[in-house]
């Protein structure tokens, strides 16, 4: 029989509270040095570029602590899911903070800078006197939060999360971070990432009894964090971290403790940085960690778990075993601010070295090398560079309205390039125009951009995409049509070109992106361009 749990994530202001035991320093100390000691203050972690080859590279060591004969949740299962609707396919931006005063006002600030990963729903859970409290809303940072709002947020513990979805799954109660009390305390967690097993994993819970609030595959956590026999508590999350599949980079919260994991494939994106009063910072990228002058230190590895609290200060957990790296490359193409460090590379060199290599293997004559703002500016910088042929602002953006690619319907998509493009007509009229481009998904916003461009005089258009073609569906938190949608999976590149109109078209080949990646590119993700997974996409 399941636990039970009182399951609830809140959807508006609430409180709950929370009984916390078992210190974490109960523990053998043998438990906390499988990652270098060289954590906080080691010169080591100077350099942006992270040592995934330490990473978990051991027997899984907190196995010993559960029973053996537990059951695999993937003996158990149903393997499909009826609700057409429920799509938890997101991506998101997540941020932790441990041991600052101002700790949901940071959490605000940073949220604010990873606001480029989702524009759809925001929120925040602090720790004050062992108290969870959250506050969540439909729509922008800024729109979600206000003085009051965040005067209701006392403490020095924080997590905050900024989402978007697929169309059915846009309402308050799938906003996260999620709240959850049952009878040995509360949790708060806040999930980018997604999990492939997400519906056997529920089928399971439901079966035995579990009741669900939320179409989310992170309400799954609770539940298995509810059932889960280990303790002292946070040995429950590692439990419940176990039996999921996909990829998940998570934050959780409890009324003593800060405790950040990243799934053994290292997915999605995760870093830690601390400030100069030695409050310990979570976030999805290096630029929320900028923006409240938090210091880079490392990256959380593949399939570790952090655990901070005021005790221990910050402690390292192998989570399991795990193969290579497999880090989403479309973080460096395009999800990710250029002033990020991402998977320990900077995603501006990654984008300006893209399109240095397409000025390379496929050049054409122009008059003016222009971007498809913002993600192809920087790409379209190194294009010009190496090309020779100078960069003007030849598409000018409009900044008060979200990005099209992650809106969550086409009939929105379709509309939004009118509101977002609009050309200048002294750059292009009577010029031979290349057009950078990060990528081509369903092909609809380039004929439209093409289109524009034309209109506005230009002679010849030249499209040129800063990355290979998509013909692969994404299952690990990338919001992404299905293959039969995406044009590259259906169409040569000849075929597009005539499709989109323009006078030529050349993509990022697959080999030249691995061969500028060098001794990083095995650690990547490449399904998007390969149709090959890391792992199994079952049950979708």
């Amino acid at each position: 029989m399941a636990a039970n749990a009182n399951l609830s994530p809140f959807s508006s202001s609430s409180t709950i509270s929370t009984n916390s035991s078992f210190p974490l320093n109960s523990l053998p100390k043998p438990f906390f040095s499988l990652f270098p000691k060289a954590l906080p203050n080691s010169s080591s972690f100077h350099s942006h570029k992270s040592q995934l080859t330490i990473s978990c590279n051991c027997k899984n060591p907190i196995s010993d602590l559960f029973s053996t004969n537990r059951t695999d949740p993937k003996d158990e299962i149903v393997s499909s899911f009826s609700d057409d609707d429920d799509k938890p396919r997101e991506e998101c931006g997540v941020v932790g903070i441990f041991g600052d005063p101002e700790a949901s006002r940071l959490c605000y600030l940073a949220l604010h800078a990873l606001q480029h990963r989702g524009q759809e729903g925001a929120g925040i859970v602090t720790v004050n006197d062992n108290v969870l409290q959250s506050v969540t809303g439909v729509g922008l940072v800024s729109e979600v939060f206000n003085e009051s709002k965040l005067d209701q947020l006392p403490g020095e513990m924080a997590i905050g999360h900024v989402r978007y979805s697929t169309a059915g799954s846009s309402m308050l109660k799938n906003v996260q971070p999620f709240v959850a009390g049952y009878r040995f305390g509360s949790v708060g967690v806040a999930h980018n990432g997604n999990l492939v097993n997400y519906r056997a994993l529920r089928a399971m819970l439901e079966d035995n009894g579990s009741i669900f609030n939320t179409s989310s595959d992170t309400e799954v956590v609770l539940h298995l964090i509810a059932i889960s026999k280990s303790r002292p508590f946070f040995l429950r999350i590692v439990d419940a971290c176990e039996k999921l599949e996909g990829a998940y980079s998570m934050v959780f919260v409890t009324g003593d403790k800060l405790v950040a994991v990243r799934d053994p494939f290292g997915f999605r994106p995760l870093v830690m940085g601390r400030r100069s009063n030695g409050a310990v910072v979570f976030a999805s990228e290096t630029c929320a960690l900028d923006l409240i002058d938090a210091k880079y230190e490392r990256e959380v590895y593949p399939g570790e778990v952090l655990v901070v609290d005021k005790t221990d200060g910050v402690q390292s957990l192998c989570l399991m075993p795990h193969p290579e790296p497999k880090q989403c490359i479309f973080e460096h193409i395009y999800f990710a601010l250029p002033n990020s460090v991402v998977f320990g590379l900077s995603v501006y060199e990654s984008r300006r070295a893209f399109g240095e290599i397409l000025a390379t293997v496929a050049p054409v004559d122009g008059d003016v090398v222009i971007a498809v703002p913002d993600s192809g500016v920087v790409a379209a910088l190194g294009y010009a560079a190496k090309a020779g042929v100078p960069f003007q602002q030849g598409l000018i953006r409009s900044h008060y309205v979200g990005r099209t690619f992650i809106e969550p319907s086409q009939k929105i998509r379709d509309l939004g390039v009118k509101l977002k493009l609009l050309p200048v007509r002294g750059v292009l009229e009577g010029k031979r125009v290349v057009v950078v481009d990060d990528s081509i998904v369903r092909g609809t916003t380039c004929i439209k951009i093409v289109r524009l461009i034309k209109e506005a005089g230009a002679k010849e258009v030249h499209m040129r995409i800063a990355s290979p073609p998509m013909i692969g569906s994404c299952y690990y938190g990338v919001d992404t049509p299905s293959s039969e949608e995406l044009i590259s999976n259906k169409m040569s590149v000849e075929e597009i070109r005539e499709l989109i109109g323009c006078d030529s078209l050349a993509f990022l080949p697959f080999d030249s992106l691995k061969k500028m990646l060098g001794t990083d590119s095995p650690k990547f993700c490449y399904a998007c361009f390969s149709g090959n997974y890391p792992v199994s996409k079952r049950g979708w």
